[in-house]
């Protein structure tokens, strides 16, 4: 369904995707790694249009997006860092969403997974931090869309709803839906995750099955398999 096919971005004179071919035409969970500054945030945010390649290509269904706005429309995608209107409340900025994106939506499934009734009149600045992430997961899932891009989804969350969100993504990458995640929590990786990307230094390093992963690197564990190949680089005098 998706594809980047010699995908390059440069930041001035940083070159943060260098020629990144990847085809996720595989439906469920997949992982997109790396440590900070592999890239990863950059390729979704190509997708995504907000950021421009400086060259190559991207495709939604066999057609290039590049350009295009329309697509966005199939895609529901929680990012890692927003900023709320804090004198608006949970309530308000649902109905603002609706306005912007018509159609069907789900968000009384969200606000009793994650326990929000009674927070939803409150201002968003009187809003925990944790209760915010809540309201960012809520208003970026609400419409049910075949393609779901989350950026740290777990950032911030309670055990309990931690626990929710993991199971409603389950349930979501058995529905025929293809789910992008970017985390550092590799334990959320290894419960969830069908496919595993990893990216090093603006270029796919692994793409494939977990097991494969960890036999390819002789761990038993996706933090030291990852710790591992970083480690290795860095003694090979190459930047991760």
């Amino acid at each position: 369904m998706i594809r980047f096919l010699n995908l390059e971005k440069r930041f001035g004179r940083n070159k943060v995707l260098k020629g990144i071919d990847l085809d996720l035409s595989q439906m469920g969970i997949t992982a997109v790694l790396g440590p900070n500054g592999s890239g990863k945030t950059t390729l979704l945010k190509c997708f995504l249009g907000m950021v421009i390649p400086t060259n190559g290509s991207i495709q939604f269904k066999n057609e290039s997006i590049l350009g295009r706005h329309l697509y966005r429309s199939e895609i529901s995608h929680v990012s890692q860092i927003v900023y709320f209107p804090e004198n608006l409340t949970p309530n308000e900025l649902i109905k603002m969403a609706k306005d912007l994106r018509p159609g069907t939506t789900r968000e009384k499934h969200f606000i009793e997974l994650f326990e929000l009734s009674s927070e939803m009149h409150k201002k968003m600045s009187t809003l925990s931090g944790g209760t915010r992430q809540k309201i960012n997961l809520l208003l970026g899932l609400m419409h049910d869309n075949k393609v779901i891009i989350l950026d740290e989804p777990s950032s911030g969350l309670d055990p309990v709803s931690f626990l929710n969100l993991k199971s409603f993504l389950k349930k979501e990458g058995k529905k025929n839906k293809q789910i992008l995640i970017t985390t550092h929590t590799m334990s959320f990786v290894e419960e969830i995750a069908d496919h595993i990307v990893f990216l090093l230094n603006g270029q796919i390093y692994f793409q494939g099955k977990l097991n494969d992963l960890l036999s390819q690197e002789n761990r038993k564990d996706l933090e030291s398999a990852i710790a591992n190949i970083i480690q290795q680089k860095k003694s090979t005098g190459l930047d991760a």
